[in-house]
């Protein structure tokens, strides 16, 4: 269970981790010491449950709490001063407790605060899961898809090498692909994807080329790769623009998610893997708004949490899951028929 301290006193922020530490499926995924950088941790983070004190700064009151807990639909466990609080009726996803003194905690407090804590994220669920949940749900309204588009930078070359080894032979869709990398280090970059993944073949798109099912193609250094148009069979025209760079980057994600969205709708697949700064977020925004799918890489897995972080928080991010499972994810989604 991913938790977040909220307290402005560093002291109970200290004694709060250092006591939830002994509970296994208790992971504190960040401490923070007021209302604003609550919300953006929470944003970036993806919580199951919040543990706050009832006042802080920026975020102050029992009342701002539960209609926060109410916005973001995670569940969160107030800590307030007094009984009078703790005796009113609140949300399932509220509870709250009478905060003890700097030298009441004790072993009993702690046991109680995560039954609390695992009854309200039972009863809630997570982010994580409710998207994986959200998923399944409405896989029986998507699309078959057509095309998969992967977005990354640093730490990219691993993670989409380790996706796609676990996709297999004969993948039944054209794989289209965006890494922001260096003059000139295009076609090594090629060579090594094609040495540690045998199973798929790798190259470096080529303007006019037609993108085949099973292939991937890699958008080569200082070009930007976009769908040109799409054949009556589905089939991708790809096509390699000089444009001015986005967001100082070219190739750009933004770019080939954009265009990815506007071809095939909700028949678009992507992915955004680890990597700096916050390319690809709109274009993954894009495609959900054009009803297509979206799979953002959960922090647990990503070298830079950048890239997903900034997809999540924009709404673009249909799922998150950690790395290991895309691959079967994707799987299943090209499968669903």
């Amino acid at each position: 269970m991913k938790v977040i301290i909220a307290d402005d006193s560093a002291i109970v922020r200290a004694i709060l981790e250092q006591n939830l530490k002994a509970y296994q499926d208790i992971d504190i995924i960040a401490s923070v010491s007021n209302g604003k950088r609550l919300i953006n941790a929470v944003k970036t983070e993806c919580p199951d449950a919040i543990i706050s004190d009832s006042d802080m700064p920026e975020l102050d009151g029992v009342c701002t709490l539960i209609d926060l807990a109410s916005k973001i639909s995670i569940p969160i466990c107030i800590l307030t001063e007094g009984k009078a609080n703790v005796e009113k009726k609140h949300p399932y996803s509220v509870c709250l407790l009478e905060k003890p003194a700097l030298n009441s905690y004790s072993k009993d407090f702690f046991d109680f605060l995560v039954e609390k804590l695992r009854s309200l994220v039972q009863i809630e669920g997570s982010p994580s899961k409710a998207a994986s949940k959200n998923a399944a749900d409405d896989l029986s309204a998507a699309a078959n898809f057509q095309v998969l588009c992967i977005g990354a930078s640093t730490g990219g070359p691993t993670a989409v090498s380790e996706v796609l080894r676990e996709l297999g032979e004969d993948f039944p869709l054209p794989i289209l692909y965006t890494q922001h990398i260096e003059i000139g280090a295009d076609k090594t970059m090629a060579e090594w994807f094609c040495s540690v993944c045998p199973n798929i073949k790798i190259k470096i798109a080529e303007d006019g080329e037609e993108a085949k099912a099973g292939r991937v193609y890699m958008a080569p250094a200082d070009r930007h790769l976009v769908i040109d148009h799409v054949k009556r069979d589905g089939t991708p025209v790809l096509s390699l623009s000089d444009e001015e760079p986005e967001r100082f980057l070219r190739p750009a994600v933004n770019k080939l998610f954009r265009s990815a969205a506007s071809h095939y709708g909700r028949a678009c697949l992507a992915i955004i893997l680890t990597g700096m700064g916050m390319d690809g977020a709109e274009g993954c925004k894009k495609i959900c708004e054009e009803g297509g799918w979206t799979i953002a890489e959960d922090k647990s897995t990503c070298v830079v949490f950048g890239m997903p972080a900034a997809a999540i928080e924009m709404g673009g991010a249909k799922e998150i899951l950690p790395r290991p499972q895309i691959p079967t994810r994707i799987l299943n989604l090209v499968r669903k028929k």
